[in-house]
């Protein structure tokens, strides 16, 4: 259950593998992607991810209904062209943010939306494709990607059960068997009570492959939570600063935000500790603050033991409670004064 992007592998038994997701929110300023990218370093982040598409190569421009946002979305009212003539990532910005970003020791790879962008991305020599949420039924376009032998990871935001079977059917046909699951809510931003948090072993169960999670909730309460319950990958919005304002401003974390995300994380990870079930070196020396069989009273060679001289009590320097009935009616084979831990050797044979 694990795959492996570059220099990191990421599964069980790894880090959680966090990645901070640019979108549109540069608002078409070089200099504040440059800016942002810097941040995301400093905020903990594996990786940067982009999305490689233009207006023309993801939808139509047409003033039929169909070409415009749904009523209930952040967005509702726009055309869709003119939507992502706003959010899009210019091309020739891409291979130098990738280059900053591998220069800070991050990975840098994008989510394609059709074959021309697989292309461009291939040029780029990226370590990974991401299929976003809306594109997991685009097949075609998963077995391009998948084709290219890098890892996929794909969000299950629009996907039922049979969406994700042939998404994951297209990898395989093509000899891909890279590929990591996120959970998702394609709600911007999605109502706590929408994440559904408890699919995500589900999805380990069922696919035997990495699951993580891909969040539009606010705040970072979700992927913490979402690590405990074994996501190994977190993708989350990333805002150098929310005044700034963007496309996806209102569903992303900022600089601090996302920082703190990252040590809750980190902090989780040390707090869940193994699976199996062993006691550490601190709990051994602690034992010995356990209870354990003490003689309560002065008691003379020969005195028998009952429950009046002989109690179970704290720390465990003495026989395990475990033999108390075993000790009840025996004697005592020395004189011994009381708070005397109680041995075998103290026992008349």
């Amino acid at each position: 259950m694990n795959i492996q992007i570059k220099d990191k592998k990421i599964g069980e038994e790894y880090p959680t593998y966090i990645i901070a997701e640019l979108s549109g929110n540069h608002n078409q300023d070089f200099d504040l992607a440059v800016k942002t990218v810097y941040a995301m370093k400093e905020a903990g982040a594996d990786a940067v991810k982009l999305q490689t598409y233009t207006a023309d190569t993801i939808t139509l421009n047409s003033e039929k209904p169909d070409f415009k946002t749904r009523a209930d979305s952040l967005w509702a009212g726009q055309k869709l062209h003119d939507l992502y003539q706003v959010a899009y990532t210019p091309w020739e910005w891409q291979p130098k943010l990738k280059q900053l970003a591998n220069d800070l020791g991050m990975h840098c790879f994008s989510s394609p939306f059709d074959p021309t962008s697989v292309d461009f991305l291939e040029q780029m020599n990226v370590p990974a494709y991401k299929i976003a949420s809306f594109e997991i039924t685009d097949i075609p376009l998963i077995k391009y990607a998948a084709s290219k032998g890098k890892p996929i990871i794909m969000s299950t935001g629009i996907a039922d059960i049979a969406d994700i079977d042939l998404a994951i059917a297209a990898c395989h046909s093509v000899g891909n068997h890279q590929i990591a699951l996120l959970k998702c809510t394609s709600a911007y931003p999605t109502p706590l009570e929408d994440a559904h948090l408890q699919n995500i072993p589900f999805l380990q169960s069922k696919y035997k492959t990495v699951v993580g999670l891909s969040d539009h909730t606010l705040g970072t309460i979700v992927p913490i939570t979402a690590v405990a319950l074994g996501a190994r990958i977190v993708e989350k919005h990333f805002i150098l600063d929310r005044n700034l304002g963007g496309v996806d401003s209102a569903f992303s974390l900022d600089a601090i935000e996302f920082k703190e995300m990252v040590d809750s994380i980190r902090n989780v990870e040390k707090a869940l500790g193994r699976k199996d079930y062993f006691l550490s070196e601190k709990g051994k020396r602690a034992k010995v603050s356990a209870r354990s069989l003490y003689i309560t009273q002065d008691m003379k060679k020969g005195d028998v033991f009952t429950h009046e001289n002989v109690r179970s009590v704290r720390p465990a320097y003495g026989l395990h409670p475990q033999y108390l009935e075993e000790v009840l009616g025996k004697k005592v084979a020395e004189d011994v004064e009381a708070a005397t831990a109680l041995k075998w050797e103290l026992v008349e044979k």
